[in-house]
């Protein structure tokens, strides 16, 4: 829709627009001095063409045209140029997500929404008392599981760069700055402007496993680490302004990762990339506690005689002294009068030992624990508060969420890797074609413990029996909470289950209580044994992904309940069974509408099952960035949540561009964390109140979700459809991108469901027609407005938060297509665009004007303002990339795809364009 200029910010947005030119201008001095005043004059004659464009809502034929036929070189830069355009808009918007906060914070009239503070007063107001709160707390636990999976691959010093500029202009909040500091500032941020545009974006080399590890250890170890403790320190100054309470928080968080665990299609992860990974998160959060621990031996600088200190720390000092003679030694004898001083020297040649695995070192984290207590104990004794005792409650916070692992490790693997095996084990060829019931059957005495395989194994089962034997080591060296979830890829039935049972007895993975131990401060002690026959110590998730899955998965579920081999190992889990939902997978299989009615009912009735069971279920939720794979705001989609599906727990992949929008920056990763536990307590204490008009409405919508399945079936099962998707969209790019370490495709290409739904999303997303968040939707609707009437579509879209906030989701993917420069990608295809470019465009202009009907509304994101202006405001810097994609593309084919240049030109060109329109994949 044409706007002013005028409507391209909103009314409290000045700082906002102001950083956004002053980055503009900065951009344009430093492309100047870089490329040459005529390269930035083509740049901004560009740039003002796509701005005209959008403000007259005029086809792209004109600005396709100054962009065809640029030799490679250029159009790299080009692209790369815009790219650094929105980075800074992008950048501008995250700084003004931070004085946004500070702005909240320093008027103090109302809480700022959906912050702990808001969220509990909303609590308060609806009758939560303190004794239920608490409760609660006690109970919650969010676990975000960051993946290996990319859509976008930005280089570590990149990252810095952008951390050095949102610095800068947060430095500029301060009013009482001088001339001359500004004008360091600008100095600063045009250094690491200058020096981004001399750095590739990405590597030629596609990432290794330890790559993808190393770019997700940057958040975790650096971000995330540091914002820990504030998180409790919110939530406790939250709790006391509140409720009027202060009291010890349990633990309510910890982090989890996929990165050289997720054996899934990916022939590089295996048994030496899981020992790799957890040593180096070992060794990671290890070197941060070792840091905090000097720091803190020069701040609590007591000496005796001016404070007392507690005898039970000054008996833990004579005997570190006594076991690490070496490390006593060090100590400098001008501090020998400085108790905790000497006390922390000495747990810092514990940590030292405790990464080399010597003899001195911490069997576990409860001695570190153990330690900073008392340390802690004794300074709140001794008039210590405000000396110190904060400082060593933020690092007992840190080393209670991450532990001596950082993140624990998931492990996945498809369920035919497992049959596949089990086929050579059992020295049957037929196994993976047998029935579930005759799998299961058969696999009990293996899984129990009962019988071992005689088969001898192949190279496959050979390569899962050195995964759980490393797993099992694992355990013993890092500890029970270095190890996540197993989960199984595409589980269709109890035998799949089991089958992971039996296998990681076959590996060794097995544990009796009480085989290892440690003395009271934590050093290893000799190992003990109980007599207990040995389980299995592993949480095994399976993941349901297609529709057809999630609707068979109740009855997965029951029977794997039945089992009593099975249930006897749950005994040992604490009667607790996690269930993995993939939101990518049923979204490339049956499209959007049908893929979150799925989801919902397949929560519902997977916790109706556990309850007559008798068990706790929990849900891991396998969100990808965009709406088309599972992406969305947190509160809404919690809120929107069957009741009792929460419960106080949240396990969500985080992955993407997403880990660097939400973790990227110390304040919006705090920000983005107070968000979600607030999300989880509100969606546990006060879910959504049952509503009457609930059972019509899932009758209907198992209606329009069976409709939009269809309608979107059609276009993918469509003789043609993967030719046309091959030409229409830059898949061939996508796949030659040095992305991940994962191949694109699961095996040879026969139909979509053979692409793995990240590329999938990619692809469809590059070409801005975004089919995969909204097709068959506006199908699904007209024939559900014939069906029940309009009126009553209009109710479930105003009343149910369920298809409230999916609709709100697919508002945004519209918002961000632009179906003219679909169909000059479409155009790509040949003889192929017309017969499928004619439905998409159809299907496209049905679901915005229902979406308008239902709403009332004129426009897609009336009730959004802040993500209209978002998109806007990067409208002219991504129209331009993916006009030029179109044309290198064309050329590039022509050329039998052989052209480096062109290639390396496309690449600079999607990138650009995931990183303008994020949530992407």
């Amino acid at each position: 829709m044409p706007h002013t200029p005028e409507e391209e910010y909103l009314p409290h947005d000045g700082p906002l627009r102001e950083d956004v030119g002053r980055l503009g201008a900065l951009v344009g001095r430093m492309l100047a001095e870089q490329e040459g005043e005529g390269f930035f004059r083509k740049v901004e004659a560009v740039r003002q063409a796509a701005i005209r464009r959008r403000r007259e809502g005029a086809p792209p034929d004109a600005l396709a045209g100054a962009l065809a036929g640029l030799e490679a070189g250029q159009a790299e830069a080009l692209a790369r140029a815009f790219a650094t355009y929105f980075q800074a808009v992008n950048t501008a918007e995250r700084v003004h997500r931070i004085r946004r906060r500070r702005d909240y914070q320093r008027e103090g009239s109302a809480p700022q929404p959906e912050s702990l503070l808001d969220v509990l007063a909303r609590l308060r107001a609806e009758g939560v008392d303190t004794e239920e709160l608490l409760g609660w707390l006690g109970r919650l636990w969010i676990e975000p599981v960051f993946t290996a999976h990319p859509t976008e691959a930005v280089r570590r010093s990149l990252l810095e760069k952008e951390q050095a500029i949102v610095r800068a202009l947060v430095d500029d909040f301060d009013a009482g700055r001088t001339p001359q500091e500004r004008a360091e500032d600008e100095d600063r941020i045009f250094m690491a402007l200058s020096t981004a545009w001399q750095t590739a974006e990405a590597s030629p080399v596609r990432p290794s496993v330890q790559d993808e590890h190393d770019h997700v250890g940057f958040y975790l170890a650096n971000p995330v680490y540091r914002i820990v403790p504030a998180l409790y320190e919110t939530l406790d100054d939250a709790l006391q302004a509140v409720y009027g309470v202060a009291v010890p928080l349990p633990r309510l968080l910890g982090f989890a990762s996929w990165v050289g665990g997720d054996m899934d299609g990916n022939p590089n992860v295996g048994a030496d990339t899981i020992a790799a990974a957890l040593a180096t998160q070992r060794a990671h959060v290890l070197e941060r506690y070792l840091a905090d621990v000097v720091a803190l031996a020069r701040l609590l600088s007591q000496t005796e005689g001016r404070v007392a200190v507690d005898p039970a720390l000054g008996a833990r000092l004579a005997d570190y002294r006594a076991r690490l003679p070496q490390a006593a030694a060090r100590i400098r004898p001008r501090h020998a009068d400085m108790p905790y001083r000497c006390l922390l020297t000495l747990v810092g040649a514990r940590l030292e030992a405790t990464g080399e695995q010597g003899a001195e070192g911490y069997a576990s984290p409860a001695g570190l624990l153990d330690d900073l207590a008392l340390i802690e104990r004794s300074l709140l004794a001794h008039r210590g508060l405000h000396a110190g005792a904060y400082a060593v409650r933020r690092l007992i916070r840190r080393v209670r969420t991450f532990g001596f692992h950082l993140a624990r490790l998931d492990v996945r693997q498809d369920s035919r890797v497992h049959d596949e095996a089990l086929a050579a084990l059992l020295e049957d060829p037929r196994w993976p074609q047998r029935g579930a019931a005759e799998r299961a059957a058969r696999l009990r005495p293996y899984a129990g413990g009962g019988t071992a395989f005689a088969g001898c194994d192949d190279a496959g089962a050979a390569a899962l029996r050195d995964v759980f034997a490393t797993l099992g080591q694992a355990r013993e060296r890092y500890g029970a909470d270095a190890i996540g979830l197993y989960v199984i890829s595409m589980a269709r039935s109890a035998a799949d289950v089991l089958a992971v049972l039996a296998l990681a007895r076959y590996g060794g993975f097995t544990h009796s209580a009480g085989a290892t131990g440690n003395d009271a401060h934590g050093f290893a002690s000799s190992p003990g044994r109980d007599g207990q026959a040995r389980s299995v110590p592993l949480d095994i998730a399976p993941l349901f992904e297609t529709i057809d899955d999630l609707e068979h998965a109740p009855a997965t579920l029951r029977a794997l309940l039945d089992d009593p081999v099975y249930r006897a190992h749950l005994r040992t889990r604490g009667e607790r069974q996690w269930v993995m939902l993939g939101y990518s997978d049923s979204g490339k299989d049956g499209g959007t509408l049908a893929s979150r009615w799925a989801l919902q009912r397949a929560q519902v009735e997977l916790l109706q099952v556990a309850k007559e069971a008798g068990i706790a279920l929990a849900f891991f939720h396998g969100r990808g960035g965009s709406a088309s794979r599972g992406g969305a705001r947190m509160a809404p989609a919690l809120m929107s949540s069957p009741r009792g599906s929460v419960a106080g727990v949240l396990r969500v992949t985080e992955q993407g561009e997403v880990i660097h929008r939400k973790y990227g920056i110390r304040a919006l990763a705090l920000r983005n964390l107070e968000q979600t536990v607030s999300a989880v307590l509100r969606a546990s204490l006060r879910p959504r109140a049952e509503e009457r008009r609930e059972a019509a409405w899932r009758e209907r919508m198992a209606t329009l979700a069976a409709h939009s399945r269809r309608h979107y079936r059609a276009l993918v099962e469509r003789e043609g459809f993967v030719e046309y998707f091959r030409s229409a969209t830059p898949i061939d790019v996508v796949e030659r991108m040095t992305l991940g370490s994962r191949p694109a495709r699961r095996r040879s290409m026969r139909g979509v469901e053979d692409l793995r739904a990240i590329p999938w999303v990619f692809a469809w997303t590059q070409c801005r027609s975004i089919i995969t968040g909204w097709y068959g939707l506006g199908s699904a609707l007209e024939q559900g407005a014939a069906d029940f009437g309009e009126a009553a579509l209009a109710e479930m879209a105003r009343d149910w938060p369920f298809l409230a906030n999916a609709l709100d989701d697919v508002a945004m993917v519209l918002a961000k297509c632009d179906l003219d420069i679909a169909e000059a990608f479409s155009r790509l295809a040949g003889e192929l665009h017309a017969p499928f470019f004619a439905p998409i465009r159809e299907e496209f202009e049905r679901t915005r004007a229902w979406m308008l009907r239902l709403r009332g509304s004129d426009a897609l994101l009336a009730d959004n303002p802040r993500l209209a202006v978002s998109i806007r405001l990067r409208n002219p810097y991504v129209d331009p990339m993916s006009l030029l994609t179109v044309d290198l593309l064309a050329r590039w084919r022509a050329g039998e795809r052989e052209d480096d240049a062109l290639l390396r030109a496309l690449v600079a060109c999607v990138n650009g364009v995931a990183q303008g329109l994020q949530n992407t994949g």
